[in-house]
């Protein structure tokens, strides 16, 4: 048991990346959204994907630090351990079209596609 508790240490060691974060810097966190959930905006469950960027507000402890999150992720626990976490990189084209959204009088909004990226027939 030891020897492979010793094997399995040492791979982990050997991929792990020596990750340092300061107040202020910003990340991208990794999530998986649970079944139902549509915080992230996926629907499928335990579909990973990286969100953010945020700025982080605090380091709490050698692994974990708070970020800030928008109202949309208010009920979401706002520290993360390093591991989830990735350093992000900015990009001047990086640029988010963010247009208004029209609510109706009830509170709920109808999804409507932008643009038609590919399409294709396929004839049987």
């Amino acid at each position: 048991m030891k020897t492979a508790q010793s094997q399995q240490k040492g791979y982990a060691d050997n991929r792990r990346k020596e990750l340092e974060f300061g107040v202020s810097n910003h990340v991208s966190v990794k999530v998986t959204p649970m079944k139902g959930d549509m915080r992230f905006g996926k629907k499928n469950k335990l579909s990973p994907r990286v969100i953010g960027p945020f700025e982080i507000i605090e380091k709490i402890g050698i692994l974990a630090y708070r970020v800030t999150l928008p109202l949309m992720l208010a009920g979401v626990q706002n520290v993360f351990h390093i591991s989830m976490m990735r350093k992000y990189m900015s990009n001047p084209s990086h640029v988010l079209n963010h247009e208004p959204l029209q609510l109706d009088p009830n509170m709920s909004l109808e999804e409507r596609p932008i643009q038609i990226l590919d399409m294709h027939e396929t004839r049987l």
